[in-house]
């Protein structure tokens, strides 16, 4: 299936995060969306890897989402080479998405920034002949999406654009704490983590209602490109409250 935008995210949770009301806003648009987990978060504080692709097939479900892989890469561990990118080259040229979500590229966390290389590595090679991939023994077509936009997730970063989100934001908040494990619980019995404790999905939405108030909208998500983004008319627009 040919789509319209692949997220990536490295953690199952990822995705959630940053954009998932991105792409339920794209859904609702008619547009064909699809996530790739690059790895099953297997070395996370809590919860079990099982348990985590568990959580994130009940996500996708109430984002509506209907197709997410795992590439089963090492949590912590994987790098950007040759190997990992044909992993990832090989789920582009499937999927042939115009748009590609993907990690930030300066996070606290140290995969963030190797994951966000890694793709953006990939879109770039996925488009040269002579580098030759297979599915189920054919060999791929070429495909090189036209834009990579990287999400914002725990650090700051000044976005090129936001989108809003603001119907959607009860379902991001939703999707997000299909994570049990993960997210806020006091009904768990785990360790405490950066992300377990109530305020940190507090920062969350604040983060959302930070980047909805500069556009003049309730809810956005921030997004930063290394690319000049250029509109057809300045109708495309939201436009701003003064």
């Amino acid at each position: 299936m040919k789509l319209d935008i692949l997220a990536f995210g490295v953690h199952p949770d990822d995705v959630e995060l940053g954009c998932s009301g991105t792409l339920m806003a794209a859904i609702a648009e008619g547009k064909k969306v699809g996530i790739i987990d690059l790895t099953k978060g297997e070395l996370g504080t809590r919860g079990t890897a099982e348990i985590r692709l568990l959580e994130a097939d009940n996500a996708a479900v109430i984002m509506g989402v209907p197709i997410r892989e795992n590439l089963g890469m090492a949590d912590g561990f994987f790098k950007n080479d040759e190997v990992h990118q044909r992993k990832v080259i090989e789920v582009l040229r499937k999927y042939q998405p115009d748009i590609v979500l993907a990690n930030a590229f300066e996070d606290r966390h140290p995969d963030h920034g190797r994951s966000a290389k890694l793709v953006a590595d990939a879109v770039f090679l996925s488009g040269l002949r002579k580098i030759e991939t297979f599915e189920n023994g054919v060999m791929q077509e070429i495909w090189k999406p036209s834009n990579v936009f990287h999400y914002i997730q725990d650090r700051f970063i000044q976005p090129s654009f936001v989108v809003d989100i603001t119907p959607y934001f009860d379902k991001k908040m939703e999707a997000i704490l299909a994570y049990a494990t993960q997210f806020y619980n006091p009904d768990l019995n785990e360790p405490q983590t950066y992300i377990s404790s109530s305020q940190f999905l507090e920062t969350v939405k604040a983060r959302a209602l930070m980047l909805g108030k500069r556009v003049g909208v309730g809810y956005a998500e921030g997004y930063f490109t290394e690319k000049t983004i250029g509109i057809k008319t300045f109708d495309a627009m939201i436009q701003q409250v003064t």
